[in-house]
């Protein structure tokens, strides 16, 4: 399966973001650098109530290292999110076959590094994978991956916080039972 490397062009790409009340194509780098309101989407795959989180890219422009969930990343210019999801499983992670399912949808903003600004309006999908699922993570936006209970994870956000994204911070600390509403009732 052909995947494909993030470039110089993947960086300025136009994404959607809103610029005076208007959603309108912008680059990438100018999105995050003047940290306007825009559109993405983050998916989180799941084995009952293991998720399978990733490591950024050391060479990621912004939080590399970190600790994300399964996926994250922005949608291009009139791209349907569930769509996005799918195309970014398989680019990011080698998954295939996957169909997420919307749970819920959050804003926030947090600087993430070098005078960047994440604010997103994000949608977020939940997907259950198999026993068997294939993972091939791409190296240019992957470093590693690995499968942890829900809720050690969350309790190892609250343990060890630098270590993760500001998103996966935001999402398991203020929005985890609007994501993880049935798992998270059946505690």
């Amino acid at each position: 399966m052909a995947m494909l490397a993030p470039t110089s062009a993947a960086l300025e790409e136009n994404i959607p973001a809103w610029v005076d009340g208007r959603l309108v194509p912008v680059g990438k780098m100018e999105v995050h650098l003047k940290g306007l309101r825009h559109k993405a989407v983050s998916v989180f795959v799941m084995q009952g109530r293991r998720v399978l989180i990733q490591q950024r890219a050391l060479a990621k422009y912004h939080t590399p290292g970190l600790w994300a969930n399964t996926c994250c990343t922005h949608p291009r210019w009139d791209e349907d999110p569930a769509a996005c999801a799918v195309r970014r499983l398989r680019e990011e992670l080698g998954i295939e076959g996957l169909f997420p399912v919307f749970a819920d949808r959050v804003e926030y903003r947090a600087e993430v590094g070098g005078g960047m600004i994440e604010h997103e309006l994000v949608d977020i999908f939940v997907a259950e994978a198999p026993a068997a699922l294939t993972v091939v993570p791409h190296p240019d936006e992957v470093a590693a991956v690995r499968w942890v209970d829900l809720y050690d994870l969350s309790a190892e956000v609250l343990r060890s916080p630098e270590r993760f994204t500001p998103w996966l911070r935001i999402y398991l600390e203020q929005h985890m039972d609007r994501i993880f509403g049935s798992l998270v009732a059946g505690r």
